[in-house]
């Protein structure tokens, strides 16, 4: 299939860098008979024709570092490991521990009373002078 050659003012798709989608755009400037630079009809900036492709996404190393150093502290393996530890508990032993935590979070409720925050005041009419 033939496709014609590109011209200045030609309507092609392109990544915008301040729009950071793909637009439609003009070509402004065209070298060995390809777009060199393009003009944003939606934004209007001027930038390098980019053949639609967007810029790698920037990667803070020092972010990367200490995130991957997060994820080596808590591996899967550790959390699997701690939950295969057996619990020894009678049936009777686990309810009477349901009742305990029960009571204990409602009297930790009933001692710390909630404190509804102040209304704002509102004034009435103009400022006085």
């Amino acid at each position: 299939m033939f496709t014609r050659e590109i011209r200045l003012g030609d309507d092609i798709d392109d990544y915008c860098v301040r729009c950071k989608r793909v637009m439609n755009h003009n070509v402004v400037s065209v070298m060995n008979g390809k777009a060199a630079k393009v003009r944003c009809r939606t934004c209007h900036s001027d930038h390098d024709f980019r053949n639609e492709q967007p810029p790698p996404p920037k990667v803070d190393p020092k972010k990367a570092a200490l995130f991957n150093e997060v994820l080596k502290k808590v591996s899967p393996g550790d959390a699997a490991a701690v939950e295969d530890e057996p619990d020894l508990e009678l049936e009777g032993d686990a309810e009477t521990e349901v009742e305990a935590e029960a009571e204990e979070t409602e009297a930790a409720a009933a001692a710390a009373p909630v404190e509804e925050a102040p209304k704002p005041k509102r004034g009435r009419g103009r400022p006085k002078k």
